[in-house]
């Protein structure tokens, strides 16, 4: 009876070991396959981003007033330039930009300047959309090119036909248009969903 009982405690022991190698072994297989996909997934991932698209949203035509220069800063020259006023229209939505906002700038030491644009957007139908705007101009210094392309953040209402502007990356341009004599300085910015 005790021999019996020691030989039990014995392949109880065995059984364990062989459940534990088992469990490690499978593990391990299922760990290396989970690799081997994520590794394929880049891989599909490099070739979906190669060439990003976007869809048009809508195009601003943001009224401007005078340029207040704050000076130079630790950061290099501070600047704000007050949102007065204008309109907005793409397919799906269109309205009026609200006065009252604001794009801070900074002429960096190496002469490019970041711009920080935070205003109000209210559509034809009365939502309210906040747009935090962050943009950086490059003139180069050789060619003349002129660069310009953001990020904007969008808020919309959750309870809004327009919620859906709460989930993509939107960029943007800015053109600066030659104003006519006696027309009020505006900025044109378009606005582009990320796919």
């Amino acid at each position: 009876m005790l021999l019996n009982k020691n030989t039990t405690t014995q392949v109880g022991k065995s059984i364990s070991k062989m459940i534990l190698i088992f469990n490690i072994l499978a593990f391990s297989f299922l760990y290396s396959q989970k690799l081997s996909g994520q590794n394929v997934l880049v891989t599909n991932n490099e070739d979906i981003f190669k060439d990003f698209k976007t869809e048009f949203m809508w195009e601003a035509k943001v009224k401007i007033a005078n340029m207040i220069t704050v000076g130079e800063s630790k950061r290099g020259v501070r600047r704000v330039i007050p949102i007065t006023g204008g309109t907005f229209s793409g397919p799906k939505i269109k309205g009026v930009v609200l006065p009252g906002g604001e794009d801070w700038q900074l002429v960096r030491p190496d002469e490019d300047t970041e711009l920080n644009a935070r205003y109000l957007l209210k559509t034809d139908d009365g939502f309210v959309i906040q747009v935090i705007n962050n943009a950086l101009i490059h003139i180069d210094t050789k060619t003349k090119a002129f660069y310009c392309k953001s990020v904007l953040d969008l808020e919309a209402p959750t309870n809004s036909p327009y919620d859906y502007l709460n989930h993509a990356i939107f960029i943007g341009t800015l053109k600066m248009p030659e104003l006519k004599e006696g027309e009020e300085p505006y900025v044109v910015i378009g606005v582009y969903k990320l796919l």
